[in-house]
This record gives structure tokens, sequence and C-alpha cells, in this order.
């Protein structure tokens, strides 16, 4: 790695360092960042409610955010390369709709759930492994129909349409759900769509962070097949990549991905197809072996920051995460395709 590729990284772990202190230090009681970093590091503290506070309640918020982030992002980057389009993303495509269906009919499907103030705190174990897997297959099942349809529609402007109508479909059923559930579900619903981090616990996350970790360096062995992909099909499978393995690897990875956060979190997006973006033009390369990780460490920065803009420090009113996350990754998208177009007229 030379001097420039260390730099970029260099800048990068700091920045997710300062992003991650200053995540746990606001919100509607301020914590200042050398408070934070004694607290975490077991050095004494005068107050123990800042103790509290930090422990229970942002620091998980911060680890949750980080993880995500980096899932999302790495998903949107192989994504992007497959379809070798750069507006693809789990969100545009579908793949976000297709986990919120699943959760939706775990949720919205049963009886028992109950009047909770939280979408989250009343699953057991069994409830969360219920949730990630309906989550995931109905993740799953949207990329492989689009999957399909790459492989005798050649268009990739098709496939975003088909995936943006498929959106629209689940919506039209999750909407037939919610009309036949009962008040206080459809709230708690509705409130879990508008994606959070707060709301997973110490006891979740020790189910959230190792399938999301264990995923993201499932990825890392991609990073040269991928590489081969920039190229076309036809050089990939010239280098002895094998394109229908290489599909259904990126296929279950980002599935189980997208549907182990969105049934934690809740729908996240721009996130996936905006982050890689800032990622390249941080690092000024496409060799996923590089990019890869500069793409998670990027993802964890724009879901801190994400996150701290949506806690509206010094205040009581939270902010929905969703609306956060489109106010940074939509011009980063437009200033993407405008400099693409910029580009192309010269």
């Amino acid at each position: 790695m030379n001097r420039q590729y260390s730099f970029s990284f260099l800048s990068l772990v700091l920045l997710l360092s300062a992003a991650f202190v200053l995540d746990i230090a606001t919100g509607s009681i301020y914590i200042p960042p050398a408070s934070v970093l004694a607290i975490i590091f077991g050095k004494t503290c005068l107050n123990e409610g800042w103790r509290l506070i930090v422990f229970v309640f942002r620091l998980p918020k911060a680890l949750c955010a980080v993880t995500a982030g980096a899932g999302l992002a790495v998903s949107g980057l192989m994504m992007q390369t497959l379809f070798r389009n750069p507006l693809a993303g789990p969100s545009v495509l579908g793949i976000t709709s297709g986990a919120s269906l699943g959760v939706a009919l775990v949720v919205l499907g049963t009886s028992s759930f109950m009047k909770r103030t939280s979408f989250l705190s009343g699953l057991g174990i069994g409830g969360n492994v219920m949730l990630i897997s309906a989550s995931a297959i109905g993740a799953g099942m949207v990329l492989f129909i689009i999957l399909l349809l790459a492989r005798y529609v050649e268009d990739v402007m098709t496939i975003l349409i088909v995936g943006i109508l498929g959106s629209f479909a689940i919506g039209s059923v999750v909407s037939v759900l919610i009309h036949f559930s009962r008040p206080e579900m459809v709230q708690a619903y509705l409130a879990w769509t508008f994606g959070n981090f707060g709301s997973v616990t110490w006891a979740q996350l020790r189910i959230f962070i190792p399938i999301c970790v264990v995923l993201l360096l499932l990825s890392i062995p991609l990073a040269k097949p991928l590489n081969g992909l920039l190229l076309g099909e036809a050089y990939a499978r010239s280098m002895g990549i094998n394109h229908e393995r290489l599909r259904l690897a990126i296929l279950v990875l980002t599935a189980l991905m997208v549907g182990d956060i969105t049934a934690f979190c809740g729908t996240v997006g721009f996130i996936g197809i905006a982050v890689p973006h800032l990622a390249r033009a941080i690092i000024h390369t496409s060799d996923h072996r590089l990019l890869l990780p500069a793409t998670a460490l990027a993802g964890g920065i724009t879901a801190l920051i994400a996150d701290t803009v949506a806690q509206l420090p010094g205040q009581q009113a939270v902010l929905p995460l969703n609306a956060v996350t489109a106010i940074i990754g939509a011009p980063v998208i437009i200033w993407f395709i405008l400099g693409n177009k910029s580009k192309g007229t010269r």
C-alpha cells in the first residue's frame, strides 16, 4: 500500500473515531468527549449518570450505527459492481423493501405482538432469529428476481425501473397488512420503518454484530472476482472466475446483510448507494482490495454522522433516521450524476 492510500485510510480511521465519540457525546444531555473516553476506557468518572447514559444507551447505539453503516455500504458496492451500474443499491433495487415485507409478515401477521415502546423490545432470541430470517428471505427473494431478470434483460435502466416498481408493489402489500392490523401494531411498525440505531440492546447486539462482521469478512475474498467484473463478464470468465457462483455469493451475502440490518435497525436508505461513491472519491481507485475496507469505514462514518444529526443535540426530539440519510445521500448521488455528465460532454 503506497503512501497516498495509507494516508487516506488513516484519515478514515481518525474520522471514524471522532464520529464515534461525537455520537456518544451528543444527545438531549451533552457529555464532554474527554469524559466519554474516560468512561469507555474505565477511568474514574465523577458523574455516575453519565456512565449510565453511555453504557446503557449511547455506546450500543454507536456500535450499531458503525456496523449497520459498514454493512449497507459494502452491500451497495458489491451490487453496483455486479450490475455495473453506479445507481444500484439495496433501497433502489427494492431489496430493502423485500426485507421490510418479511418483517411486516412476521410482526403484522401475528397476534402475539404486545404494546411496546420499542419495536424489538419484546423479542427473545427466538423472536430475533425469526425476524432476521424473515427479513433475509424477503431481501433474498427480491434480489433473486432481479438477478434472474438481469440474465434476460441487458438494459440496466430497465432493471432499475423494475426494482423501483417492485418496491411500490411490496409497499402496497404492506399497506394491506397494515389495514387489517391492530393500531398498536401499526404504530410500532411505522416507527420502525423510520430507521433507528438506538432501539438495539446489548443482548441484541450479541446477535446483530457477529452476523454482520462475519458477512463483511466473507466479502473480502470476493475482491479479486469483483475487480474482474469491472471489465465485463467475458473478461471475468477468461480469468477463471465462475460468474454464476460469484452472483450467488453476492446474492447470499447481500440478502443476509440487508436482512440482518433491516430487522434490527429498520429501513435505512441512501447509505448503500451513496457511500461507495464517496469511498471511490476518497481513495481514488476502483481496486476492490482497497475499496471494500474503505467503503466499510466510510459507511460507518456516514451512519454515525446521520445518527448524531438525528439526535438533535441538546433537544429531546429525535428526527427520523431515513430523513437524515436522505439529506446526506441525495446530494452525493446528484453530484456523481452531474459530474459524470460534465465529463461526458468534454
